[in-house]
């Protein structure tokens, strides 16, 4: 029978194996004691973490992107995102994604809100930043992607997210959560 522990604390890693590295993600093999006392195999999705940026023009209009995902089979309307590299912090890859994606500059960068999208499986933690303050300039996107840029009216965002027409989860959180608590 397994152990008692706090659920306070932290997993005993007993064994841990990369079964896979790519570019993008890796994927582990732990074999560890949970808090609980439950020994368990977990296989993770290794992820450096991520930021996702909320850019509000001026005159209060929410700038979203356009792009196709392969994953979805669809285009998808979404907040600006990307990969957070490794020794980054969240306002220096929310910078540098605002930039290659829309061309916009923040004057003001601030971190309003931190969540794991699937922490069933993945080690991803998403940093959201609201950008204020914005300079238009000539976007940077990276060779792969292809782009949509507009901003939108937080009534018309609303009604793409009644209607079904907003479907990235990431962007839903971030937006209710600056409509309801920051705007």
């Amino acid at each position: 029978m397994a152990k008692t522990a706090s659920a306070k604390g932290k997993a005993k890693i007993l064994a841990s194996e990369m079964i896979y590295q790519g570019p993008v993600f890796g994927l582990r093999r732990d074999d560890v004691i949970e808090p609980s006392g439950l020994r368990a195999r977990r296989e993770v999705i290794a992820h450096p973490g991520s930021v996702v940026v909320l850019p509000v023009l001026d005159d209060g209009r929410i700038v979203m992107i356009r792009q196709y995902r392969h994953a979805t089979r669809q285009y998808l309307w979404e907040l600006v995102a990307g990969r957070k590299e490794p020794e980054e912090t969240p306002k220096r890859g929310a910078a540098r994604e605002l930039l290659e994606e829309t061309g916009y500059r923040a004057k003001k960068l601030t971190v309003f809100l931190e969540l794991f999208p699937t922490p069933g499986f993945l080690e991803e933690r998403m940093y959201l930043v609201l950008a204020k303050g914005l300079k238009a300039g000539e976007a940077r996107p990276e060779e792969d992607e292809k782009i949509e840029v507009r901003a939108y009216k937080a009534k018309e965002i609303t009604e793409m997210m009644k209607k079904g027409r907003l479907k990235d989860g990431k962007s839903i959180a971030g937006i209710l959560y600056y409509l309801t608590f920051l705007r």
